[in-house]
């Protein structure tokens, strides 16, 4: 590969990882409301299916960007992007925790208590949220170099979907009891919210599977890479 190319692969690594820095942060930060979607009507343990954190919505996509990567860029690009993605989640919290502590003008638009319950509980979703994340994401990125090497580059859909499966009821499951345990969300919503978490990512992840596959192929065609072959950055 020419050192152009190396360069551009670069960039194309840079915005990868910014967007999913981006995903996994503001995750952390709206978690506290929660959405419904109702394609069927169907309750699991009193809670209707899918109702469920906003949080969820662009958390699908830091394990899209990290098998993309682990798929183009190798195993270690990839855990590099996890790390970075903890570290901003902790330079997310310090922020946080600042701003909390300082008082709010008389004509502030936004005052201490209101900003106390949107971002009040962010410090403890943040660290619970790095904790699950951090297991995860290497569970996930393990779990893809596990089939990717099983396949010989193969079946890109099977490594991208039980690796996301699996990771993502661990992470589900972990980050749940955590917030249970703190008080955050009640212990009576847990089973339903576990279901309703896990089968939406569980359909996201399939969704995403195309998204996939075109990101590989546009890689494989702009840089010129044979299956299984990946980027060598600088």
């Amino acid at each position: 590969m020419s050192l152009k190319d190396k360069l551009v692969a670069q960039k194309i690594y840079l915005f990868l990882a910014a967007l999913f820095i981006t995903s996994l942060v503001v995750s952390n930060l709206i978690f506290q409301k929660f959405f419904y979607w109702y394609p069927f009507d169907v309750e699991i343990f009193g809670t209707k299916l899918f109702e469920i954190s906003v949080g969820i919505l662009p958390y699908p996509i830091t394990f899209l960007i990290t098998d993309l990567i682990s798929e183009i860029y190798g195993k270690k690009r990839a855990n590099q992007v996890v790390i970075a993605g903890i570290f901003a989640s902790l330079f997310s919290l310090l922020i946080i925790l600042v701003s909390s502590s300082v008082p709010a003008t008389s004509w502030s638009y936004v005052d201490d208590t209101t900003f106390s319950n949107v971002f009040g509980n962010s410090a403890i979703a943040v660290f619970a949220s790095m904790i699950t994340y951090l297991f995860a994401q290497f569970v996930d990125i393990q779990i893809y170099h596990f089939w990717k090497k099983v396949t010989k580059g193969k079946k890109l859909w099977l490594r991208n979907n039980f690796s996301t499966w699996f990771s993502q009821f661990i992470d589900t499951f972990t980050i749940l009891t955590l917030l249970c345990s703190f008080g955050i969300i009640p212990w009576e919503n847990f089973k339903g919210l576990l279901i309703s978490g896990f089968l939406f990512k569980v359909l996201v992840a399939a969704l995403d599977t195309p998204f996939l596959y075109l990101g590989v192929y546009l890689f494989r065609k702009r840089f010129n890479l044979k299956v299984n072959e990946e980027i060598d950055l600088l």
